[in-house]
């Protein structure tokens, strides 16, 4: 379960897992958080799991809204990580993807025609 969060002025993005299709604990998270001094909004989408915290940028609610999720069992820093490794870890994932889809591709075209193409199929 990986965590993400990403943090500029007044604005505060995390990727919790427990909301992801569940409705109920984004609800339970926005209860949290609501009542803090300074908060303009709060905005969970439970299809990829993201919140999306928007305070007064004066303030430093950010350790603050962490600290309530961490008591709460919402988030943990210990695993999230930033926009640098995000990046780096899906650019990672697709590019094993698209490294096995082009050598299955060029497999296949070498074996394309031989009595060995019937073993490609298998490959």
């Amino acid at each position: 379960m990986t965590y993400y969060m990403h943090s500029i002025p007044g604005r505060l993005r995390l990727k919790i897992p427990a909301i992801r299709r569940n409705p109920e604990e984004a609800k339970a998270i926005q209860a949290l958080l609501k009542g803090l001094e300074g908060m303009e909004s709060i905005r969970a989408n439970t299809i990829t799991g993201s919140l999306v915290v928007k305070y007064e940028p004066g303030r430093s609610l950010k350790e603050r809204i962490l600290a309530i999720l961490k008591e709460n069992g919402y988030f943990d820093e210990t695993r999230a990580i930033d926009m640098d490794h995000f990046l780096i870890e899906n650019t990672s994932k697709a590019g094993r993807a698209l490294s096995k889809a082009f050598c299955g591709w060029a497999m296949g075209r070498a074996l394309e025609g031989t009595s060995l193409s019937f073993l490609a199929v298998f490959i």
